[in-house]
């Protein structure tokens, strides 16, 4: 599909999918790429726009990422956001130092040069600050735009030659007036028209689908997640029959799903598809007997889905594609380029060496999980499908922390059960994004009855967010937390204390491994 493109170059920084989700709610498209991608390369996809990063480093260590210099000179928009903004600022002679005042969290700046790509920003606004370094002198030709009371240059730019710089990020919610820094950069300098619309992705990618697969077939990894069923609908529209969706019960999934998703999708549901069940949970837990490693029994995981959809396409015969639900969250959180790795995604850090298939098909890899919803409504997908709760590919085997047994599964399937109905029933299910119980690794003593209990800890997770890769922890009523509990005690066998998880993403990840 031939569209506008800016492209964010990553440096390391924390926020990089935040910029690139933002730019996309703009209406453009956007991608992310490692500062490692050669400069020759990144020219030839022909950006309308390039955002440099935030990063942990300091650019005047020799050692930390750098860029080719004649980017600067190419006569693209170059908008750097705090590392990015430094790396601007030392490639072009200016001076970076040591802050003789770190700057975290909000911070009221100054704006000292309306225009730009500041020009819908007020005298004095919030934004959020996270640096050690600071630009202490300008390059030559940039003007200082905003400032703070120990940061001289919260801002720069060069109109001549579009090169602007902020300290602060204006992709965080806590930037006030962030979304308007965007949006002038993209619409003012870039000159881009916002052509990225979801009906246009949905229909060129139907119709890329079906150039490539041609008359062959495909195998549709079938989780019954929004990710999964939407990618399946997705290919059914464009291929119909040379489509096979595989659903794999690997006895890890939510109390009653495996039946949940063959009404849905099987030969009884709405969708005409060519619906195969393998119920293969003995299979799974033989596998993961004995490995307690979180990343370890994600590629456990993954490598034995491999397998079985291996199987399957044996039997149904000539699949050359396996088709999968990818998101791009699950890209970058994988180690897309040089970004670091925070959990290998089943589906993509997740996979063996080997895949007996001629190409896997990922309709989906370059959306953020708000787009994945928006392509299912334009699918005709029903919204409580749509916006079902997302539930990762290794399912419980990662909210079990440590080994994973069928006694454990039982445990935090029924506890699972108890939070989600308690939810529902208190009117809470469309206000907490994601909710679920984890069943933790603590043992401790309790007393119930008369008796002595020597069990588990069961750990309640529930977070708000718009977009899945920041979260705050939901502050729901203690009186909902205190019936769960009693309840999850009483019920539950081997469990005789329940926690709240109070941590945000960041520190902490929405899943528990």
């Amino acid at each position: 599909m031939d569209k506008e493109l800016i492209i964010v170059l990553d440096f390391g920084g924390q926020y990089n999918q935040l910029i690139a989700r933002r730019v996309r709610e703009a209406g453009v498209y956007c991608e992310v790429h490692p500062y490692t991608m050669p400069l020759e390369m990144l020219l030839a996809k022909n950006p309308k726009g390039i955002i440099l990063t935030g990063g942990p480093n300091s650019v005047y260590d020799m050692e930390s990422p750098h860029y080719d210099k004649e980017l600067f000179s190419a006569g693209i928009p170059i908008l750097g956001i705090c590392y990015g903004a430094q790396l601007l600022a030392w490639a072009l002679s200016g001076k970076v130092e040591t802050a003789p005042v770190s700057e975290y969290g909000k911070t009221e700046i100054t704006v000292c040069g309306k225009g730009g790509i500041l020009q819908d920003v007020d005298d004095t606004t919030i934004m959020w600050m996270s640096h050690t370094d600071y630009i202490a002198e300008v390059p030559e030709g940039f003007a200082v735009t905003a400032s703070t009371p120990v940061c001289p240059v919260a801002a720069m730019e060069h109109a001549a030659k579009k090169l602007y710089a902020v300290q602060f990020h204006p992709e965080v919610t806590h930037s006030v007036q962030g979304s308007q820094v965007l949006s002038a950069f993209l619409y003012g300098p870039c000159g881009c028209s916002g052509d990225w619309k979801m009906d246009a992705f949905v229909e060129n990618t139907i119709a890329e689908i079906r150039r490539k697969v041609g008359d062959g077939k495909a195998l549709c990894a079938l989780s019954g997640g929004v990710d999964s069923s939407v990618a399946a609908v997705m290919m059914s529209k464009a291929i119909g029959k040379q489509l096979t969706c595989v659903f794999v019960d690997h006895g890890l999934l939510r109390k009653h799903e495996g039946d949940e998703v063959e009404a849905v999708f099987g030969p009884a549901g709405p969708y005409n598809l060519n619906f195969v069940r393998v119920n293969a949970q003995q299979r799974f837990y033989d596998k993961l007997a004995g490995i307690t490693e979180p990343e370890e029994k994600r590629k456990i995981i993954g490598e034995e889905f491999i397998r079985v959809f291996e199987e399957e396409a044996q039997k149904i015969g000539a699949v050359d594609f396996l088709v999968q639900g990818t998101i791009y969250p699950d890209l970058i959180e994988s180690g897309l380029g040089d970004s670091a790795v925070i959990k290998s995604h089943h589906n993509v850090g997740g996979l063996p060496d080997y895949v007996d298939f001629k190409e896997i098909i990922e309709p989906l890899r370059m959306l953020f999980k708000d787009e994945v919803r928006r392509a299912g409504l334009e699918l005709g997908i029903p919204e409580y499908l749509v916006f079902r709760q997302p539930f990762p590919g290794p399912g419980l085997g990662i909210r079990i922390v440590g080994e994973v047994t069928a006694e454990k599964v039982q445990m935090v399937q029924d506890a699972d059960a108890i939070y989600r109905e308690e939810i529902a029933a208190a009117g809470l299910d469309k206000e907490v994004n994601q909710y679920f119980a984890a069943l933790t690794n603590m043992r401790s003593v309790g007393v119930m009855g008369d008796f002595r209990t020597y069990d588990y800890a069961v750990a309640l997770r529930g977070v708000t967010t718009s977009d899945f890769m920041t979260a705050e922890a939901a502050k729901l009523p203690w009186e909902l937390i205190e019936k769960v509990t009693t309840r999850i005690i009483n019920e539950v066998d081997h469990v005789n204390r329940v926690f709240y998880d109070c941590t945000g993403k960041p520190p902490g990840t929405i899943e528990f491994e």
